[in-house]
């Protein structure tokens, strides 16, 4: 069945809307997308493709919420209320022991704890960053912390958001909301209220096919430390879609991945970090956001062996430029903002993408935003 794109875009901007256009008619499956494009803090591109997703439709961004919670801590820092360069333990003073007490908040946030996942599972459990934090302080990390660096997938909001409530009294979840999400007008959750509940649909499983397939299943074990910091060394694995769709989950917005979305409000979220929205200045200053722009820890990710392509709690973003940070989420999804262009992006699927991850269409659909933007 084809999938019919609705959705605008402004004067300028249709090369957008043609790739999009093209993503969507090549996808086996209904990718039930959403795209949306603010350019100096004006909506430029809004679109959406799929059976039962509208621009409305809220669902589970993953990984995004990383960039929701790291601009809370971006924030913090900017004000002098939290030094990127004290000791942990200096907030938190039963993060000691297996050299945890010489670990600074910075390389905390940079994903360098060695604490990549707790030692049990429930979904109830990995629901609640309090009850993460509260396990996580007491293990044993997998390496000497501040000495490598690793993707602490579903833990990291955890952590650092243990660091702020320390600081402030406050769950990073209630600062996100009151400071960021409510008067920016973002849609995008760290706990959907209930009265959103008739927006919300769930994340949809990837439907693989048979060459894909095979793809997915020849590539031998994944690495141990991948393992963990995925849960899948547990019985049963964690199944990721099931997080995401937990009800728990979309309660109470764990920092890590829990976030509860649109691409509207992806977008929305990095125009308020470097344009501002509803009337209000940009979040950020220009010198706050060069520094979770810049790479922290070079070298080689402990946990899924790649470059180490962070900066302060976002991913840089190659493709787009070296100001130019973010994040993506497991579905597929990704959001960003460059200061140079002025771009603020916001991509989400419902569908989960092949091979998981940042999914291969944000590479046209970037190219076709930073194209019409640098040609302005």
């Amino acid at each position: 069945m084809a999938v019919t794109v609705n959705g605008t875009v402004e004067a300028g901007w249709e090369p957008v809307r043609e790739e999009f256009e093209a993503f969507v008619a090549a996808e086996p499956h209904s990718p039930e997308a959403q795209l949306a494009v603010r350019h100096h803090g004006r909506t430029v591109v809004d679109l959406w493709g799929g059976e039962e997703t509208d621009g409305d439709t809220l669902s589970g961004v993953f990984s995004i919420t990383k960039g929701a919670a790291h601009l809370v801590v971006a924030l913090l820092a900017q004000e002098g209320v939290l030094d990127l360069d004290a000791p942990v333990v200096e907030y938190w003073p039963e993060f000691t022991g297996d050299g945890k007490e010489r670990l600074t908040v910075r390389q905390l946030v940079a994903h360098g704890s060695g604490l990549i996942a707790v030692d049990t599972f429930s979904y109830e459990l990995m629901a609640d960053d309090a009850l993460v934090a509260a396990a996580l302080v007491g293990q044993k990390p997998h390496w000497e912390p501040g000495t490598a660096y690793g993707y602490h997938a579903f833990v990291i909001g955890a952590l650092t958001g243990e660091v702020v409530r320390r600081v402030t009294g406050r769950s990073i979840q209630e600062l996100y909301e009151e400071r960021v999400r409510a008067p920016y007008g973002v849609d995008l959750y760290m706990g959907l209220p209930a009265a959103l509940e008739g927006r919300w649909k769930p994340v949809l499983e990837m439907l693989p096919t048979p060459a894909q397939l095979e793809l997915l299943t020849s590539g031998g074990p994944m690495p141990e430390l991948m393992r963990v910091a995925f849960n899948m060394h547990h019985e049963p694995p964690m199944d990721t879609v099931a997080y995401a769709n937990h009800p728990k989950v979309k309660a109470l917005g764990p920092a890590s991945a829990g976030g509860i979305g649109t691409a509207r409000g992806v977008a929305a979220l990095y125009a308020a970090a470097i344009s501002g929205l509803e009337g209000l200045p940009a979040l950020l200053k220009p010198e706050t956001a060069a520094e979770v722009a810049r790479l922290h820890t070079p070298g080689q990710d402990a946990v899924v062996a790649e470059a180490d392509h962070f900066g302060l709690g976002f991913e840089k973003q190659p493709a787009v430029g070296p100001e130019a940070f973010g994040h993506c989420g497991a579905a597929g999804a990704n959001g960003f903002a460059d200061p140079v262009t002025g771009i603020a992006y916001g991509y989400t699927r419902r569908r989960f993408g092949f091979p998981g991850g940042l999914a291969p269409e944000n590479g046209p659909l970037t190219a076709a935003v930073l194209k019409v933007a640098r040609g302005l």
